[in-house]
């Protein structure tokens, strides 16, 4: 399936001050926060942008509610903080998700007069160091096959998280749930989360975490808008997919310094709930992705591969009395989802 256009409707909310286009005349960089019931955080994470932003003339914020109630809330806090001068509300039409939301303000914006010259996806549950956007817009300005860019993602104390990955492979499908030494040694190649590189210089990379990614806007020219079929997962990783088909770099930039409250705005991989079920849409999600770039084949191989590693690796936790820390009903669900459904429901 080609990724959706984004040319339906979008209504500024009306208490979100007069009706102005997200694409500015002369504006280097938009920066899109799709919200869906994280307005506290994402009114954080604006106040972290003020600053940043008021030293990068023209830049600008378009910040998409994907249709969780809370556009009256955020309406107000820009309002209370005087932020419309800099700050877009827009509200779309339902929660089509992740894709969908930034595709809302994307389209609009690209199709404008004078569209941006980069767009920088950031997630609600950020906040972001001073330089951040200043260090990924000087990096595009003087790499120009570099097509997208990522941030160095921290916990909030520092530490940094993954957030460089390899493409997901057949072999990274056992190489992630078989767990087994002799066998993992052998496919450390493939793994998707190799350690985060060490040093400050920007590093080469497949994809990068869409939790805070700038892409230049002739990618979307060439390859297309976000593909709406993903819900939320992996969407990032088509896209950066396509874009390395297309001939752009994908680059890891660590000074640009990013906190990620991870799972705050989806609630689904939030450490602190690390056994929450996963929904139907992480493996629709996943399904759609190995179908669009390995085929229908490679999809049947992919689950083959995966469900046999992940059984073994439970026998062998179940013989050692090791615990279980995955999701709850993790290989009923994948066995359910993609062998049972495999003919219908999205499949």
């Amino acid at each position: 399936m080609q990724p959706q256009s984004a040319d339906a409707p979008v209504r500024p909310h009306p208490g979100a001050g007069p009706d102005r286009s997200t694409a500015r005349v002369g504006c280097p960089v938009l920066v899109v926060i799709v919200n869906y019931k994280s307005a506290p955080l994402a009114v954080d994470c604006l106040a972290s942008l003020e600053e940043e932003l008021a030293g990068i003339p023209g830049a600008r914020v378009a910040l998409v509610e994907n249709a969780s109630g809370e556009a009256g809330e955020l309406a107000r806090a820009l309002d209370d903080r005087g932020w419309h001068g800099w700050v877009d509300l827009i509200e779309a039409d339902r929660n089509g998700g992740f894709a969908y939301g930034n595709n809302r303000a994307i389209g609009p914006a690209l199709a404008g007069d004078d569209p941006p010259r980069y767009l920088l996806l950031l997630n609600p549950d950020t906040y972001i160091h001073p330089g951040a956007v200043r260090e990924l817009v000087a990096f595009m300005d003087t790499h120009p096959r570099a097509g997208i860019a990522g941030s160095r993602l921290e916990n909030p104390d520092g530490s940094a998280r993954r957030s460089a990955f390899r493409f997901p492979s057949l072999a990274s499908e056992l190489e992630s749930t078989i767990a087994m030494g002799p066998v993992s040694k052998v496919l450390k190649p493939w793994v998707v989360a190799p350690p985060v590189p060490e040093g400050a210089e920007p590093t080469p990379t497949d994809w990068l975490s869409g939790a805070s990614m700038i892409v230049r806007r002739e990618v979307f020219a060439d390859i297309g808008l976000m593909d709406e079929t993903y819900f939320m997962y992996f969407e990032e990783v088509d896209f950066c997919r396509r874009a390395a088909r297309s001939g752009w770099g994908r680059w890891y930039v660590p000074r640009s310094r990013v906190v990620h409250l991870v799972g705050q705005s989806s609630g689904v991989t939030d450490p602190k709930k690390r056994r929450n079920r996963r929904p139907r849409y992480w493996f629709a999600s996943r399904r759609h992705y190995f179908k669009t770039h390995l085929g229908p084949a490679g999809v049947v191989v992919a689950d083959l591969l995966w469900a046999s590693g992940y059984g073994l690796k439970r026998l062998r936790d179940l013989a050692t009395g090791r615990g279980n820390e995955d999701p709850e009903h993790f290989l009923g669900d994948f066995l359910r989802y993609n062998f049972s459904f495999r003919r219908g429901r999205g499949a």
